[in-house]
């Protein structure tokens, strides 16, 4: 029996539907369940896996971190993700210093929790740096600092009022209009601002950061970043190209999918950390050094799935390709079942 938490986010609420249809199509008995009923508990402890797929607002963080360490330390049960997975998600200072301990080549970081020593070090830092909220996806919270001034003003407002998290850049540099620019949001946008607030509604859920600070080296000549996406033993990469006139590619909707633009090295480089961390799913944005050396600055357990879909296929871990269209979901669930006899449905609607 499965499990799979409900979803009351219409742009995330794909991810359980298309579970769903797979399960489905293969005869796998499964229920939808959700924390804020009665028999939530009773039915956890009947199942063999559970999946919850929680996002970045604050509404799924509270639920992931409450529920999830009970359901797989406490009573069990397999769970997508587990703890090893998920528990430094939309977390840039948790997987900065899980990288660094383990000398991986995360961009450098620096991380303040007290203003003075903030204030000191950006006194004698090298301009531009990029700023960053610890939480955030599609280059939201992201700005590049390009001066002492700028940088003083972004300790100033993170130790007082701080900034809440999707709001959009803290610098007039980086504008609004940069924002919100994939596929999805742009087809929601264009139904009013009302429907959109209504159908996928982060700023209500998003929490208002202070009393810290993270800049990130700026890397400069990456027109792109690579996306190395690792599931299991499967390695799917494409290429997103910044937007124009600017530094930040995620979010840009600007993909490349042609595989031999793709650099192996980053590909033999993230399965070597998921494998060692034992993560089940991460994806990892690389981009280059100033010396031409590979560096990822950010990763994340979940990733828009139609993304992964689009791949011509994946490496396994021996770097042999394997030809095909997969959805993550049928990835996921032919991991967790531990089986390669799982068929995925021909038509799943793309969102």
């Amino acid at each position: 029996m499965i499990g799979i938490h409900s979803d009351k986010y219409d742009n995330n609420a794909h991810f359980v539907s298309r579970y769903v249809k797979i399960l489905e199509f293969n005869n796998i008995e499964y229920c939808i369940l959700d924390i804020s009923q009665a028999d939530f508990w009773s039915k956890v402890t009947e199942l063999d896996i559970f999946i919850f797929r929680w996002h970045h607002t604050d509404y799924h963080h509270q639920i992931a971190k409450s529920i999830l360490p009970v359901i797989q330390n406490e009573i069990g049960v397999k769970c997508f993700p587990d703890l090893k997975t998920c528990w430094h998600f939309d977390d840039k200072i948790c997987q900065f210093y899980l990288m660094k301990h383990y000398n991986y080549p995360y961009t450098q970081s620096w991380i303040f929790w007290d203003k003075e020593l903030a204030l000191q070090w950006v006194l004698t830092a090298e301009y531009p740096i990029v700023f960053k909220l610890k939480g955030g996806a599609g280059s939201t919270n992201v700005s590049l600092v390009r001066t002492v001034t700028e940088a003083i003003s972004a300790v100033n407002k993170m130790f007082s009022t701080g900034l809440k998290s999707g709001g959009g850049a803290f610098f007039s540099s980086a504008r609004w209009k940069d924002f919100n620019v994939s596929g999805e949001i742009r087809k929601l946008s264009r139904l009013g601002i009302q429907k959109l607030k209504s159908e996928c509604d982060y700023s209500s859920s998003s929490s208002v950061h202070k009393n810290y600070i993270l800049f990130q080296e700026f890397l400069p000549n990456n027109s792109y970043d690579t996306r190395v996406t690792i599931i299991g033993d499967r390695a799917f990469a494409f290429r997103r190209f910044n937007r124009d006139n600017d530094f930040r590619s995620s979010g840009s909707g600007k993909i490349s999918y042609d595989l031999s633009a793709i650099d192996l090295v980053f590909i033999k480089k993230a399965f070597q950390i998921s494998k060692k961390l034992g993560f089940q799913s991460m994806a990892y944005d690389f981009l280059y050094g100033k010396e031409g050396e590979a560096q990822f600055c950010e990763i994340s357990y979940t990733y828009s799935d139609g993304a992964i879909y689009n791949c011509a296929g994946y490496w396994d871990s021996s770097l042999v390709w394997h030809e095909g269209h997969y959805w993550p979901e049928y990835c996921h669930l032919m991991d967790l079942l531990e089986t390669q006899n799982l068929n995925q449905p021909d038509l799943i609607v793309m969102k």
